[in-house]
This record gives structure tokens, C-alpha cells and sequence, in this order.
């Protein structure tokens, strides 16, 4: 616990480099098993994958173009040092997941034990991320900008979009795969929901 005499200890670029480049790199490698098993997952990077199965176009392009039209949010809202974390986050995730596939293959997974393990990934390379003052940018930009313009409450924002994300996937995947999914989705918010306290991390 922080006391009196402690004061938060700014990162240095090298620390924010390695939590970048370990943030993403969970991430991506979170993405090549969603796309193997043909899952989804919520905010924009499950957009981007929904885009790239019916497009049938590689899920890196679209995730960093997906993400283009957030950053004046993000700007709008966090500054430009924000925004400059923000999108090198992006590209490197929109990198690692176009290079993964070809470093590593999946033969069989089960896909109970995949899904709870996507979320693993995805929640340990968020939180290095987010402490390290990036972000993926997208959906999470615009619901800030929203709740500051508007009071409606950003978590409300993402949920509602979550919810049109999975209806729609309903329609355009198998219901099974579109489980699994969400059990991915629930694991990754309580990884976030119970591990990302600020107040228990002194670094900044």
C-alpha cells in the first residue's frame, strides 16, 4: 500500500517500450487464436475481426484502419501524447498479428479451454498496455469523449456496442462459436475488472 512517503515513479521510455511491445504481443497472439477458432471478441478489435471474416481480409489491415477515425477523439480527450501511445499500440497489434500466423499453428484446442485462455492473454496484455498510459484505441476513445460531452456513463457506451457487436455476429457465425466468445469476453473483463486497480500500482 502507498504510503505518505512514497511518491508514483514515472516509467521511462524503455519501460513503456517493453509494456508496449509485451501488451501487444499477448494481445496479437490473443487474435491468431480468435481467428484459428473463428471467435470474436468485443471493442474494436472484435469489429475489426468480424470485418475481416466477411471481407476475408487480413485482420491487421483492418484493425489499424478501423482505428483511424478514434484518434481525433483520443486527441480531443487525452492529448497528443496519448494518441501517439495509442497508435503505436495499434500497430504494433496490426504487425504481431500479421506475423504470428506464420511463426506458430494450432493443430487442436479445445475450445472451452481456448476461450478462457484468450481472455488470459487479452487481459495481461491490456493491463501492461494501460498501465503504461497506451491504449487500442477505438470504441474505449469515443465512449470517453461521449461521457464527457453527453454524462453518458462510458461503460454504458461499450456495452451497448458489445451487445450490437455479439447480435450481429449471431447472424453471420455459428451460435457456438459466438459462445464461446462471449465466455472469452467475460474472462477478459474480470481480468481488468479485479487485477487493474490504480490504487494498488505505484508506477505510473
Amino acid at each position: 500500500m502507498q504510503t505518505k512517503d512514497q511518491t508514483a515513479a514515472s516509467h521511462t521510455l524503455f519501460e513503456d517500450a517493453q509494456g508496449f511491445i509485451f501488451g501487444t504481443a499477448m494481445c496479437a497472439f490473443a487474435v491468431v487464436m480468435l481467428r484459428d477458432m473463428g471467435f470474436i471478441t468485443g471493442q474494436t478489435a472484435g469489429l475489426a475481426l468480424l470485418a475481416s471474416y466477411v471481407l476475408e481480409a487480413p485482420f491487421g489491415w483492418v484493425f489499424f484502419a478501423v482505428n483511424l477515425p478514434f484518434y481525433w477523439f483520443g486527441y480531443k480527450r487525452m492529448g497528443v501524447k496519448f494518441v501517439l501511445k495509442t497508435f503505436a499500440c495499434v500497430a504494433l497489434i496490426s504487425g504481431f498479428s500479421e506475423l504470428f500466423p506464420h511463426l506458430v499453428s494450432f493443430e487442436r484446442v479445445d475450445p472451452i479451454f481456448g476461450a478462457v485462455m484468450i481472455g488470459f492473454l487479452q487481459g495481461a496484455g491490456l493491463m501492461a498496455i494501460f498501465r503504461h498510459g497506451g491504449s487500442l484505441g477505438g470504441i474505449g476513445i469515443l465512449a470517453l469523449y461521449l461521457q464527457d460531452a453527453t454524462k453518458l456513463k462510458a461503460g454504458y457506451v461499450q456495452l451497448g456496442f458489445d451487445a450490437v457487436l455479439f447480435a450481429v455476429a449471431a447472424f453471420l457465425l455459428p451460435l457456438s462459436q459466438v459462445g464461446y466468445s462471449l465466455l472469452g469476453a467475460v474472462i477478459l473483463n474480470l481480468v481488468i475488472a479485479i487485477n487493474h486497480r490504480r490504487d494498488r500500482y505505484i508506477a505510473m
